[in-house]
């Protein structure tokens, strides 16, 4: 008896062991197919990883991707570099200065390629330009991130000096508004102008308190704004899913530059649920207008050295460093390469 005990132990055992090992092989091959994406903000402005994500494009790949948004570009490069996320849609400044960082982030495809915010005037300015900027404020985005450092670099170019003196010309650029509530502080402060993303600029003009001016991409030109980046490391042990990722975000590219905006901002409602299409079609009509997305996710040595000049302009100059990171040591364009080669 005690014998046939220990044979039905034994086997209760290695049943036990069996099932064990069958879960975690199946929790081995979900976690293969996982993708923990950490994006700067939730933004119209990146539609197309909006799309793809709707549209079943990620799970077509046979991927399982999450995003979670932060408050700022610094806030997503400590996600990667802390193993929080395995991919980071982000400004490309952080990259930068990540440069010579133990697992080196790298930048494997450009999503958007110009400046996303509009000029935004209390008063309704029918020949605007750069120049109408002089001896007012203008509230810019926060210190230290692209966008402010795009606006800035355009002011100097120009021939203005920033500085709070507006009665002598001065440019009063102001960086110490958070991006969720520059339309907000435009409307109470007083200021002169402000740029602000899409929709949001055309709401506000639509309600009354201020009129919708150029791009300010117009100004800027083409320049790697947003891109996704990854560790040395996973994008070497994980090439296969990076390419899948970028292949679904690039056919959500496809849809919103083919369909109708109406389609396209049907494709877009899911991911934000507090506004309504026409909202949506405003926002995608404009970035249309204005060749803000990648057709191909390329990040060009060109780009990349207008991205450095901004850059070394603004907060290379406030600190006193030059930033001279190898175009080829931070930037990685074997898959879009790959993919555009094959048309995706």
């Amino acid at each position: 008896m005690q014998k046939i005990k220990n044979i039905s132990i034994f086997i209760a055992c290695l049943l036990i062991c069996m099932v064990s090992s069958l879960m975690f092989v199946g929790c081995g091959e979900n976690n293969d197919n996982k993708i923990r994406l950490n994006e700067v903000t939730h933004s119209i402005f990146y539609a197309p990883l909006y799309a793809a994500y709707n549209l079943g494009y990620f799970e077509d790949q046979g991927l399982d991707v999450t995003i979670e948004s932060s408050s700022g570009s610094d806030a997503s490069m400590t996600a990667l570099i802390s193993g929080s996320a395995d991919i980071v849609l982000i400004g490309p400044e952080q990259v930068v200065y990540a440069d010579g960082k133990q697992n080196q982030p790298i930048i494997f495809g450009q999503l958007t390629q110009k400046d996303g915010s509009f000029f935004v005037s209390r008063d309704n300015v029918s020949d605007f330009s750069l120049q109408s900027l002089s001896g007012t404020t203008i509230i810019g985005g926060r210190a230290g991130g692209f966008p402010a450092m795009t606006l800035e670099y355009i002011i100097k170019e120009a021939g203005l000096t920033i500085g709070t003196n507006t009665a002598e010309g001065e440019v009063n650029l102001r960086t110490d508004v958070s991006f969720a509530m520059i339309g907000s502080e435009f409307i109470t402060s007083g200021c002169e102008y402000c740029t602000l993303f899409e929709p949001t600029a055309t709401n506000l003009e639509k309600e009354g308190n201020g009129y919708v001016l150029d791009a300010v991409g117009d100004y800027s030109g083409y320049l790697p704004y947003t891109v996704f980046a990854s560790t040395e490391n996973y994008l070497k042990d994980h090439s296969d899913k990076a390419e899948k990722f970028l292949k679904a975000v690039y056919n959500g590219y496809v849809y919103i530059s083919t369909q109708s905006t109406t389609k396209a901002a049907e494709a877009l409602l899911p991911s934000f649920s507090g506004m309504t299409v026409e909202e949506l079609e405003i926002a995608v009509n404009q970035y249309l207008s204005i060749d803000a997305w990648s057709s191909d996710f390329i990040l060009t040595e060109e780009s990349f050295d207008t991205m450095l000049n901004i850059i070394n302009t603004t907060q290379g100059e406030d600190l006193n460093i030059t930033y001279s990171p190898e175009y080829a040591d931070i930037v990685n364009n074997t898959i879009a390469e790959k993919l555009s080669s094959e048309k995706i």
